[in-house]
């Protein structure tokens, strides 16, 4: 009875160190080739990745977008800059399809850029664009940010994808990704470029 009482905790010691040494990437691209759920990949940096889609993965494609596709309620997200009047100077922003409404949801800093933030959520209050460009008010469940998007900030509509996407040359974005022990990485979703639309 106490040897499989030890069994099961170094059981669980090990299945816990393993969880812990897990690491998670951020992996931007280009795809070389698509084989089922495999995908060969090159970085941004040059290295070469092997890469399995689970099952259930979410491919995402990402076109070109605008204001003008920007209305009352279009659920969003905007990587952005905090400025001293407490309003956010967007970076990049990203509209979301009614199926994926409620991603992300809320305001939190943004990893990938120091000092930033990300928020996502419904566009409201949006004012005709001026000198620093347009304004809006982004509401989430917990509260609401003035967002301001000058005139040259990316803007971009994520559309449901598919298999078809997941071609020789598209440009990727995967926003973790797990790497396993063999050193390769597996992930639940990729954002693909379409048109030459570079996924940030």
């Amino acid at each position: 009875m106490i040897r499989t009482i030890r069994l099961l905790l170094v059981g669980a010691i090990i299945a816990a160190s393993c969880a812990a040494t897990a690491q998670t990437l951020r992996v931007r691209g280009t795809i070389e080739k698509a084989d089922g759920n495999v995908l060969t990949l090159k970085s941004s940096d040059g290295a070469g990745l092997k890469l399995t889609l689970t099952d259930d993965a979410r491919i995402v494609a990402v076109v070109r977008a605008s204001m003008a596709d920007i209305k009352e309620g279009t659920f969003l997200g905007s990587a952005a800059m905090p400025q001293p009047d407490g309003s956010q100077k967007a970076l990049e922003v990203h509209i979301f399809p009614e199926q994926m409404r409620g991603t992300g949801e809320g305001h939190r800093p943004y990893a990938p850029v120091p000092n930033s933030t990300m928020t996502n959520g419904s566009a409201a209050g949006m004012t005709v664009a001026g000198v620093d460009g347009s304004t809006m008010v982004v509401k989430y469940k917990d509260g609401e940010k003035k967002i301001v998007v000058p005139p040259n900030v990316p803007i971009v509509r994520y559309e449901i994808g598919g298999k078809a996407d997941l071609k020789a040359g598209a440009p990727f974005t995967v926003l973790a990704a797990t790497k396993k022990p063999d050193g390769t990485l597996e992930a639940n979703r990729i954002n693909v470029g379409r048109d030459g639309v570079v996924p940030q």
